[in-house]
């Protein structure tokens, strides 16, 4: 009781006055949109000749979920690089807020497969994200290693920290997750800021929004690199039906009430809870992250991968079981017809249905979704 009570009081303290100082955004205006998203695919189109060379990076301690299965799998999918999942050590990778995989592929091993570096590498939020030389110095090495050899380094939400504490963001243009944006500030005051774009890039180095900015700017990427038809041909797969750069920024971030909703949502009693999801082989990566992602994020499920043995997904990742998966774990809710964003609005609208409207209002602010789920018509 001592650390709730506590834990409380500090967070009160820390939300009062706690809000976006980032102004509305401007007047939708389709021209510019089509201009910043041409803009984008323009900059980063790859820069040598052949097929490009593309690295998912993991840390084995904690790697975001959907940050890192969806962009290697729509990577993967496109058919256009050749796709490398790469830890720090060949072997288990923690993801979370759920689930484990297998990489085989080290850093060491994969500069000796490619000793003039990648043409892109993917860098997912990290549970350690502030990480320095005694803390996952490795990868930060390795990431100025690459982009010192020519890779565009794509730093996907709070992966912008770490691209950051390679040294990398200074006196560029970047955003991020809306939550860390006064930290990457201050750790990095000459870098600028790009309020209301998903996804930014400058030099060779680009940042993007919360987590749901992956699909768009993986989109962007795979139509730089394959061409437009590709992309919408993915884009249709998916259920996306526009991967430009606009955003809100001033959507996102925390009030009084929303950290009210956090506070006594985190302290009830019925929070934890197993679900199962059923993992088989050739199953969607996508659907399968964002799903455990949302309902991982309520604070009150644990989303086990229930399975006898390990199963390789879509994308060719090997998804581990749960150590300890609960036997009369309720079953997550997935329905297979559904396309990946489909799934995601299906999952939000239960979310909000079980928990409550501020709850589901609270799981769409931390994957910095713009959506809006026309829930009526689908519960």
């Amino acid at each position: 009781m001592r650390s709730i009570s506590w834990t409380v009081t500090l967070a009160m303290f820390a939300l009062a006055g706690c809000g976006s100082d980032v102004p509305p955004a401007p007047p939708p205006d389709a021209a510019a949109a089509a201009q910043q998203a041409t803009a984008f695919v323009e900059a980063i189109k790859p820069r040598r000749e052949g097929r490009p060379v593309i690295a998912v990076v993991a840390r084995n301690e904690g790697t975001e979920t959907t940050d890192f299965l969806l962009t290697h799998a729509v990577l993967q999918r496109a058919g256009i690089a050749d796709v490398h999942a790469v830890a720090v050590r060949s072997g288990r990778v923690s993801l979370y807020p759920a689930f484990e995989i297998e990489v085989a592929q080290d850093l060491a091993s994969f500069d000796q497969a490619y000793p003039n570096g990648a043409d892109y590498v993917i860098v997912p939020a990290m549970n350690e994200p502030r990480m320095d030389a005694t803390n996952g110095g490795a990868i930060l090495t390795w990431l100025k290693q690459q982009s010192e050899r020519g890779a565009r380094i794509i730093g996907v939400c709070v992966g912008g920290l770490v691209v950051g504490n390679a040294g990398l963001l200074d006196d560029r243009r970047f955003t991020t997750h809306w939550y860390y944006l006064d930290e990457l500030r201050e750790n990095h005051p000459t870098a600028v800021y790009v309020p209301h774009q998903r996804y930014v890039i400058e030099d060779n180095i680009a940042t993007t929004t919360g987590i749901t900015a992956s699909v768009p700017t993986m989109l962007s990427l795979v139509e730089a690199i394959g061409g437009r038809e590709k992309a919408q041909a993915l884009a249709t797969e998916f259920g996306v039906e526009s991967w430009t750069p606009v955003h809100d920024s001033s959507l996102f971030g925390l009030n009084f009430s929303r950290g009210l909703s956090f506070i006594l949502n985190k302290m009830a009693f019925w929070r934890d809870e197993p679900m199962r999801v059923d993992v088989a082989n050739g199953m969607d990566d996508i659907t399968l992250a964002f799903t455990a992602d949302a309902w991982s994020r309520t604070g009150h499920i644990t989303v086990q991968a229930a399975a006898p043995a390990p199963v390789q997904l879509r994308s060719g990742i090997t998804l581990l079981p749960s150590a300890a998966t609960t036997d009369d774990a309720a079953a997550l809710p997935l329905a297979p017809e559904l396309k990946p964003m489909e799934q995601l609005d299906r999952t939000l609208c239960e979310i909000g249905s079980r928990f409550g409207t501020s709850r589901r209002e609270w799981v769409m602010m931390e994957l910095e979704y713009p959506g809006q789920p026309a829930c009526d018509a689908k519960l």
